[in-house]
């Protein structure tokens, strides 16, 4: 087997000259930095100490067959070491970083020569003249090693001036000292690399192909900060989707990126709250690329970015750049405001309108490409609110991204391309939502003692898109308690089973699952279906109101089919459980599937 990598050891100097003249390319250079101040201090204090502090990783670009035929060789990337470069960055060269919340900082560590002691700047160290409050001010150069010994010594004259010159030195030294890189091959494959990367890296962290596409962007530097800006405008996307307040941070410190239309694009989260869908920067390239390229697998991203030509086995400039361009207009279309918050609202019409009720992220994902891939088609808005509802749904039911979800975008996306998406989505239903479907396999699946189970979810959509009411509610709907995060309850009361000796996973089934006031749920307390139903039906009878507020009997008839409720309902007791359960799992899945084939 050939050797995948080589192993060398440079100059802390020199490493930050390399990032300095752009030869390694960080690519979390402005992405927050996750240190606190006390890890850079215990880093400084390492490299004075002499301890080692790991390998630093540097994955090199494939060189690059140029337009005039010469080859160009490709840009180093950083793929492990950032947050440790980034410090040194900080504390030897006086660099700023950007914090969690997007402000740029500085992170100032102050050394007691005599102690040999390094630590936080703080208001106190400041003024106590033992301290030196910012060892970047003599490592950078700005004070040489004379000036900084005689002024410490001036202002501490009692110190033995060569002890002071001996650790002024050392601390000095730290530039000089070695640090060890592992230069990974540019010809090894994504999986090739991460395998070395989790066998390298003693914390067990594992790189995704997002991380490895999210590198390769920051590193392309063809037109001025192209692929800089391009990853800014994913990241500030995702964060300010779930943090909006962050935005004028974002737009006073970062004035380059204000420039953009990346930054115009994005500014509209500063005034949006939704948090049905907020994606990550992972989502935002699958999405993207898979819409884009037709492809669903990542590593193909990474290869195109590179310039790779699958077919010739070269990488070629004139493939490098047409692939950025495409991706920088996909991700653009993905952060479009109209875009996103049409398809939010597509999603939401058709029943999901909490998170709350969405297990799966990729079956998002896929419908947010259906609706993109269509409108890029040119599509009637009716016909492309009916494909993406319904493929999303179809998702969620089949569990069609559960498992090996790359390939399934692979193919998924290329039978839509070829076939179209009505050919496509019938051979899918054909295949998978058939009769049989509905009448066994979703009614097995209700045979579930999970409440986050995503067939309850999608028949909570259900209940919200047809505007259905809690149970025994006259008037607050299953919608309404979903968004106001309302309860859920059990129609046989769960106290009222357990006194029965049944389990957890008996009376935590799936089917004995209701969205219900907590009013009306404690009112019911640990009574039997039939002690509390007498109850509802004597206040349908001009009685007195006990449990909620219907007074009609067919109102309550209404109420409990809104439910797939058995009528029986109200006669039962415990030992009518297994029935009940078995009959509202099919009444659920008859429900489901009206649902689904009303959807557009």
């Amino acid at each position: 087997m050939s050797q995948k990598y080589n192993v060398n050891q440079t100059l802390i100097s020199s490493m930050l000259s390399w990032v300095s003249d752009g030869e390694i390319a960080i690519p979390e250079i402005q992405r927050p930095f996750v240190w606190n101040s006390t890890k850079v201090r215990d880093l400084m204090d390492s490299l004075y100490q002499g301890y080692p502090i790991g390998y630093i990783i540097i994955w090199k670009n494939p060189d690059v067959r140029l337009k005039d035929g010469t080859l160009s060789s490709g840009k180093k990337i950083l793929i492990d070491g950032q947050q440790r470069i980034t410090a040194l960055r900080a504390a030897v060269s006086g660099e700023s970083v950007i914090n969690k919340e997007y402000r740029e900082v500085k992170i100032n560590i102050a050394f007691h020569p005599v102690l040999e002691k390094f630590e936080t700047l703080t208001p106190a160290i400041k003024s106590d003249p033992s301290w030196i409050p910012n060892i970047s001010e003599i490592m950078r150069g700005n004070n040489n090693y004379f000036e900084a010994v005689n002024h410490y010594c001036e202002a501490n004259p009692d110190t033995d001036r060569k002890t002071v010159e001996s650790t002024i030195m050392s601390l000095i030294d730290i530039k000089n000292k070695q640090v060890g890189y592992i230069e990974l091959d540019a010809n090894l494959d994504i999986e090739t690399v991460t395998e070395i990367f989790i066998r390298i890296n003693s914390k067990g962290v594992v790189l995704s192909q997002a991380d490895f596409a999210m590198s390769k962007i920051a590193s392309y530097d063809k037109d001025t900060n192209f692929g800089v800006n391009l990853r800014k405008c994913i990241d500030y996307f995702c964060h300010l989707a779930k943090n909006p307040q962050d935005f004028k941070t974002i737009d006073e410190n970062d004035k380059e990126f204000k420039t953009t239309d990346y930054f115009s694009k994005i500014s509209w989260l500063k005034d949006e709250n939704d948090d049905l869908y907020d994606p990550d920067y992972s989502d935002v390239l699958r999405v993207s690329f898979t819409k884009e390229f037709e492809r669903g697998k990542l590593s193909d991203l990474v290869g195109l970015l590179s310039g790779r030509n699958f077919e010739a086995r070269t990488f070629e400039e004139d493939i490098m750049d047409q692939s950025f361009q495409r991706l920088s207009n996909s991700v653009q279309d993905f952060v479009k405001k109209t875009h996103f918050q049409r398809f939010l609202m597509i999603i939401k019409s058709s029943g999901f309108i909490s998170k709350n009720l969405i297990t799966s992220r990729n079956a998002l994902n896929f419908a947010y490409i259906v609706y993109l891939k269509l409108r890029d088609l040119g599509m009637h808005d009716s016909l492309i609110e009916k494909y993406t509802q319904k493929w999303f749904v179809m998702s969620i039911l089949t569990g069609r991204y559960s498992s090996s979800p790359e390939s399934q975008f692979d193919s998924d996306i290329k039978d839509i391309a070829r076939d179209g998406i009505e050919k496509t989505l019938g051979e899918i239903e054909a295949s998978f939502l058939a009769d049989n479907y509905w009448s066994v396999t979703l009614v097995n699946a209700l045979e579930k003692s999970n409440i986050n189970s995503p067939y309850l979810n999608v028949f909570f959509a259900t209940q919200a898109k047809a505007n259905n009411r809690g149970f025994l509610s006259n008037d607050i709907t299953v919608a309404s308690m979903i968004s106001h995060r309302g309860d859920v309850h059990h129609l046989f009361p769960k106290e009222y089973l357990k006194s029965n000796h049944l389990g957890k996973n008996e009376y935590n089934q799936v089917a004995n699952f209701v969205y219900a006031q907590s009013d009306i749920n404690i009112k019911i307390g640990k009574k039997s279906p039939a002690e509390y139903m007498t109850e509802v039906y004597a206040q349908c009878n001009g009685g007195e109101l006990k449990h909620g507020g219907i007074i009609s009997l067919d109102d309550l008839k209404l109420n409990l089919y809104e439910h797939s409720i058995p009528e029986e309902f109200a006669t039962m007791s415990v030992n009518d459980y297994k029935g009940f359960l078995e009959q509202r799992r099919i009444l659920m899945a008859q429900k489901i599937k009206g649902y689904y084939k009303s959807l557009g």
